[in-house]
């Protein structure tokens, strides 16, 4: 699951669901309850491309059917009306993770590896058990309880702006 915005990370991480626009509605129509994701942000995600690395940080399990939302949620002022609830249980501390730039070449879904980040523009790359496996097993030992990494990330998923409007702390 690729995600490339920070507040959009915030919601799904805090939330445990996730959201998709109606115009995958193809692609995402095939997730079923069980299917496991690998959670990929990239290196804009936290609009920093020059210092940040796209990383997979997370894993997570769909816990319910996809669904159409009356109230779809909105990032960037886009809309994304299809939700599901996913079980996540453990995050890679912020700026830690898989860097998927390093493991390209091993990796069955990138093809040409010189052209690699071209099919990380959809919400969902499909991938095969060896990528899997690959990549769940480079994630394992950089995984922490969801408590303990996750209020790094909501910080940084808030906007400056509404950061400073903040009240400070007592």
């Amino acid at each position: 699951m690729v995600i490339g915005d920070r507040e959009a990370l915030a919601w799904v991480l805090s939330t445990r669901q996730t959201a998709f626009p109606a115009a995958r509605a193809g692609q995402v129509s095939r997730l079923a309850v069980g299917d496991e994701l690998l959670v990929y942000t990239t290196r804009g995600c936290f609009r920093n491309p020059t210092r940040d690395r796209g990383r997979v940080v997370a894993r997570a399990t769909v816990a319910a059917p996809i669904a159409r939302d009356e109230e779809p949620v909105r990032f960037g002022g886009r809309e994304y009306p299809l939700r599901c609830p996913l079980h996540v249980t453990e995050l890679a501390p912020f700026g830690r993770g898989v860097v998927l730039a390093d493991h390209v070449e091993a990796l069955h879904a990138f093809p040409d590896p010189r052209s690699w980040s071209v099919r990380l523009r959809r919400p969902l790359v499909p991938l095969d058990a060896h990528d899997r496996d690959l990549l769940a097993g480079l994630l394992r030992p950089e995984l922490a309880p969801l408590d303990d990494a996750l209020p790094e990330y909501l910080r940084r998923g808030v906007p400056v702006q509404q950061q400073s409007r903040r009240a400070p702390a007592p």
